[in-house]
């Protein structure tokens, strides 16, 4: 047994006292977590400082990793005895990180395959975060059947979003990890979505075989592929098959235009880094906005917002239909020469911020049309012209995309940031247009 496996059991050891809180006052949880703050500060060297360190840890002989880690803890549980938290979300969010990361470890000691790798966090997260869950809904009387849809919903959700920053962060970042899954899954906890056993159980299907083919074909990278089952997977839950019908149309074709005339975009030098596989910045920055509507929706549904929940319904489309536009655009539009600068019409090298062809132009403006067809197809209270008013958010979306690509891109903002900016504007100018139709 290597170190880094013996590490992550004793880590997830350690999670598992996290039980103290439902089974014992939270002053007597708070002492356990104080015995090993005290411990970790005080062991410098040593077998058990060798068993407890991180590779950072050996330079200031101390186990820092550990002590924020505790600490991270210690937060969380503040909220769930102090706050409105749900006791049963500290705990699966601590079991999940904890267990999640040996069975990452224990996969390693078979294969240094990454896909496997992430594929055992998230199975031993998920397992140890419903058995969390399951378990303090039983200590504390609560009935655990009832509970099970929503119980695996959120351990899915905690499971995706913990790997995907384990890919992005360092392995002495569990603290992050951990306060930040236990935000995410108070937050969705709190919109207490309807769902059924099987209903979720064909959500993770569903999101787990689109993500992984999006892999396998080359189109995703690994955190890219975790983005979008995560994604895929509240879209589901929050919204419905029809939003992630739009959400996923983009993904796929957006993902194909990506190796459309590859070798040609290579030559030019505009083809996406990474054989084409989209990365999860990549992703938030085309479906953040997308999500946040999502989340707007929900909440609108279970009464946090005052506002219609068809308005976010429209937002997100409109957000949608921008990433579909900008991304046929560019995809398309890059292979033809003489772009011109959006500012000036002066042509400019192919692949430049802000340069734009009547063909890439054309291409968006089609794709801002699948988005809203398939909306109105799905969505009754998408009508001819709600399906316009989503085209035209589109095109504005793409618009707004090349303007802030010939003015701010490369100096004040990266490619992210204006994806995320130009799915912005789509959104609002979905959502103003449909509030001034309904106002006049």
């Amino acid at each position: 047994m290597t170190a880094p496996v013996r590490r992550a059991g004793v880590f997830a050891a350690l999670c598992t006292l996290s039980l103290a809180v439902p089974l014992v006052e939270p002053r007597v949880a708070a002492a356990v977590a104080g015995v090993v703050l005290l411990g970790a500060y005080v062991i410098t060297d040593g077998p058990l400082f060798d068993l407890l360190a991180y590779p950072g840890d050996y330079e200031d002989s101390r186990l820092y990793g550990l002590i924020t880690f505790v600490l991270a803890a210690v937060a969380l549980g503040l909220m769930a005895t102090a706050a409105s938290m749900p006791i049963a979300v500290f705990i699966g969010t601590i079991l999940l990180v904890g267990y999640g990361n040996l069975g990452a470890q224990l996969v390693r000691l078979r294969t240094d395959t990454d896909v496997v790798r992430v594929g055992g966090f998230c199975l031993a997260a998920l397992a140890a975060a419903v058995a969390g869950q399951a378990l303090t809904h039983s200590l504390t009387g609560d009935a655990v059947a009832s509970a099970l849809p929503l119980v695996v919903f959120l351990a899915a959700s905690g499971a995706f979003f913990a790997a995907l920053l384990r890919d992005v962060l360092l392995p002495s970042d569990d603290p992050i990890i951990v306060l930040s899954v236990g935000l995410l899954l108070w937050l969705l906890a709190e919109l207490e979505p309807t769902i059924g056993t099987g209903e979720i159980v064909i959500a993770l299907a569903v999101t787990v075989a689109f993500g992984y083919a999006s892999y396998a074909l080359e189109t995703a990278s690994i955190a890219g592929m975790l983005t979008g089952i995560l994604l895929g997977l509240l879209t589901i839950v929050l919204g419905g098959y029809g939003w992630f019908t739009v959400l996923i149309s983009f993904f796929a074709i957006g993902g194909l235009s990506t190796k459309f005339r590859y070798e040609r975009k290579t030559e030019l030098g505009v083809a996406e880094d990474n054989n084409g596989a989209r990365g999860s910045g990549n992703v938030l920055g085309n479906a953040a906005v997308a999500l946040v509507a999502v989340l707007g929706y929900a909440a609108s549904d279970a009464g946090f917002l005052p506002r219609e929940p068809e308005l976010f319904l429209f937002a997100f489309a409109g957000s949608i239909a921008t990433a579909m536009s900008d991304t046929l655009s560019s995809e398309i539009g890059s292979v033809f020469d003489r772009p011109r600068l959006i500012t000036t019409l002066e042509p400019v090298d192919p692949g430049t911020d802000g340069g734009v062809t009547w063909q890439g132009e054309l291409a968006g403006v089609v794709g801002a049309a699948v988005v809203a067809a398939i909306a109105y197809g799905l969505f009754p209270d998408i009508e001819l012209v709600g399906a316009a008013i989503i085209v035209a958010a589109g095109i504005a979306g793409m618009t707004v995309d090349s303007l802030l690509g010939a003015t701010l891109e490369g100096t004040i903002l990266g490619n992210q940031g204006v994806n995320f900016l130009a799915t912005l504007s789509g959104a609002l100018v979905s959502a103003l247009l449909v509030l001034s139709i309904a106002v006049s």
